[in-house]
């Protein structure tokens, strides 16, 4: 990896877009500390390891604990990611005819997303703030108003749009994937958070007698976290390979063709959807605490959205099982590799080209699917029930998730890396 960034830094073009990435990145960072108008700044530094809390801070760089203007982070962009890509599936028929039209129908698409976001962003951050003033020991709100939070919605729904464009940014003009750089950088920043975090909770006033557990409980957390970020970067590089026959001998084509597909095809997407998706239904809730807290609804809903109970742990399971199913055929769509196999000639051995192609891919894409899905629900899930089991810090216990975002956009740039630079070979030899 350190081999392959010296040689990209020795690349002009490469250089440029990293430097340009790292400068987005700056500009997300110092904004995550641009307090909202007329919040308390310090209120939730109580509520800072929450559930929720910690949710929002992973996509948003640790915005939230200081309430800032980017506090929402990109979370409403991929819930309406989410909700624009399931309308595609024969729901909404416009939705599914725009899919079908390249690139124009790709604009539109994104166009639906950005009006959905601006809903989603506005709803949440005014059920995330009249919430969280609800809880009497805050007083997050100075002087709490329909006008006030009118206003705190469109800032933060402003600072959400913006953080999307910043992403966009990265994606078009910079180097990487923007809203998963985006949401790297927030989880890299807050690690010397959490650092301080530990010490304070296992060392700075622990006797002499329960400082050799401090030590155990370090090294153990160390150990998990290598083992969590080995057994990662296995998985998520491991690849399956489908043997592909040409029917004419083609340029540069070999008899040992094949068509790689990933175990995990859907790499760390589903878990990235799946925790967008749970914290939405508890920021709305947050809305309702002063009217309905006590009330039996408010309580299982909220005990069903929260990933530290038994009932959000499960709910968060499926949801990365389904998330990664569907976004394993939105990866590989069986059908357009069935078309592309046949316009290029080549087909699977033993296999008969067009409708039985498709449905061995299919076949094929649900067994990698359920290797998938197993392997992401366990990493996230596994810190989450050593969370409940030692009455660990609940941030803690998303700390698979954060590892899974983390190695996955790691292992994804420096693979489009080895590509820029592999690319540059090329056009280097044919000139």
């Amino acid at each position: 990896m350190l081999k392959t960034m010296k040689n990209a830094l020795a690349v002009k073009e490469i250089r440029n877009k990293i430097l340009f990435t790292l400068g987005v990145l700056i500009v997300f960072r110092l904004g995550t500390y641009i307090t909202v108008p007329g919040i308390n700044a310090k209120a939730l530094s109580s509520v800072a390891s929450s559930g929720l809390v910690s949710i929002l801070n992973t996509f948003s760089g640790g915005g939230l604990t200081n309430y800032s203007i980017l506090a929402m982070g990109v979370s409403p962009y991929i819930t309406a990611q989410i909700v624009v890509q399931l309308l595609q599936m024969d729901i909404v028929p416009r939705f599914v005819e725009w899919s079908k039209q390249g690139e124009v129908g790709r604009r539109k698409l994104n166009q639906a997303t950005r009006y959905l976001t601006i809903v989603l962003a506005f709803v949440q951050s005014i059920g995330i703030t009249a919430g969280f003033n609800a809880l009497s020991s805050l007083n997050l709100v100075n002087n709490p108003s329909v006008q006030t939070y009118v206003s705190i919605g469109v800032v933060l729904t402003g600072g959400s749009l913006f953080t999307t464009w910043l992403g966009d940014m990265i994606t078009d003009r910079g180097f990487g994937n923007g809203i998963s750089m985006i949401i790297m950088a927030g989880i890299l920043a807050r690690i010397p958070t959490g650092v301080k975090q530990i010490y304070t909770e296992q060392f700075a006033d622990a006797s002499s007698g329960e400082l050799w557990k401090g030590i155990l409980f370090v090294v153990v957390l160390l150990v998990a976290i290598l083992v969590i970020v080995t057994f990662v970067t296995y998985v998520q590089q491991a690849n399956y390979k489908i043997p592909i026959q040409y029917t004419r001998r083609l340029a540069g084509a070999t008899n040992n063709s094949y068509l790689p597909l990933k175990i995990n095809v859907a790499g760390v997407i589903p878990v990235i959807f799946a925790s967008s998706f749970i914290a939405t239904p508890q920021t709305i809730l947050m809305a309702f605490t002063q009217s309905y807290g006590e009330d039996t609804w408010y309580k299982v809903l909220t005990n069903i959205f929260n990933m530290q109970a038994l009932g959000g742990m499960i709910l968060y399971t499926l949801l990365i099982v389904v998330f990664t199913f569907f976004y394993a055929f939105v990866q590989v769509n069986p059908e357009k590799l069935s078309e592309n196999l046949q316009k290029q000639g080549s087909y699977i051995p033993s296999v008969w080209p067009g409708k039985e192609t498709e449905k061995y891919v299919s076949r094929l894409l649900m067994r990698l699917s359920s290797v998938g899905s197993l392997f992401l629900g366990l990493v996230s899930l596994i810190p989450l029930i050593a969370s409940n089991l030692w009455g660990l810090d609940e941030s803690i216990g998303l700390g698979g998730t954060s590892l899974l975002i983390v190695v996955g956009v790691a292992l994804e740039s420096i693979r489009q890396l080895k590509g820029m630079m592999m690319k540059r070979e090329y056009v280097g030899f044919i000139r």
